[in-house]
């Protein structure tokens, strides 16, 4: 069997697998988000015991690897009665996992905004949640864009791990055309090549955000 045809035949699943690859990595990023906005506040808020609570989570999901998170999310929770189907799992320890990095940018992203700007707030007669929001947050994202986009781009290539659950992304839609044509190499190269191009096209669209940022600064 030929190159071409070879890539031809694998180009339906492989595309199908690019898709479900593409809907983890953003639907991850927006649960990241959620779960990281509140826990970067909870890392600098002055209460010790939210602080410690969001502390532990960030170590505990930084320090153990995504793909014993996904098995003890998949495979371990239903023995104690806690069930999810492939696609919500893979998602859900995605956003988990996600959220601890997503959450130590924003932090540091709000910390280099100077001290000034919090008293200039609080002069102004605004309240800590005021300043936060107000102020503080949106001078801190634009400064936190890198790092989230890093985020996402290694979303892109961690949905791979969710291929051992059972959900048919691109690298278990990769495997599965494999098993018909006997053809490794090629294929695991065609994957690894859209891993690349897919990631890289994000890192361009990421440079042009960058800059528009940049301009609205001026």
């Amino acid at each position: 069997m030929g190159l071409g045809e070879l890539l031809r035949l694998a180009a339906p699943a492989m595309l199908t697998g690019l898709g479900y690859t593409l809907m983890f990595a953003f639907a991850s990023m927006v649960g990241g988000l959620v779960i990281g906005f509140p826990l970067a506040v909870m890392r600098i808020t002055h209460w010790k015991p939210l602080r410690w609570i969001a502390t532990t989570y960030v170590s505990l999901m930084r320090g153990t690897p995504l793909l014993v998170q996904v098995f003890v999310i998949y495979y371990g929770l239903p023995s104690i009665g806690i069930e999810f189907s492939p696609l919500t799992a893979g998602i859900l320890a995605l956003s988990l996992n996600a959220g601890a990095y997503l959450s130590e940018s924003i932090r540091g992203a709000v910390l280099a905004v100077s001290r000034g700007q919090w008293e200039a707030s609080y002069s102004l007669g605004l309240n800590y949640a005021q300043t936060l929001n107000s102020i503080i947050i949106p001078q801190a994202l634009r400064a936190a864009v890198p790092a989230m986009s890093n985020t996402l781009i290694s979303l892109i290539k961690d949905t791979s791990l969710v291929s051992v659950i059972t959900v048919t992304e691109l690298l278990l839609a990769t495997k599965e055309v494999i098993a018909t044509t006997f053809q490794p190499l090629p294929l695991y190269l065609a994957a690894a090549g859209v891993y690349w191009v897919i990631s890289a096209c994000f890192e361009v669209m990421q440079h042009r955000f960058e800059r528009r940022l940049r301009r609205g600064l001026r």
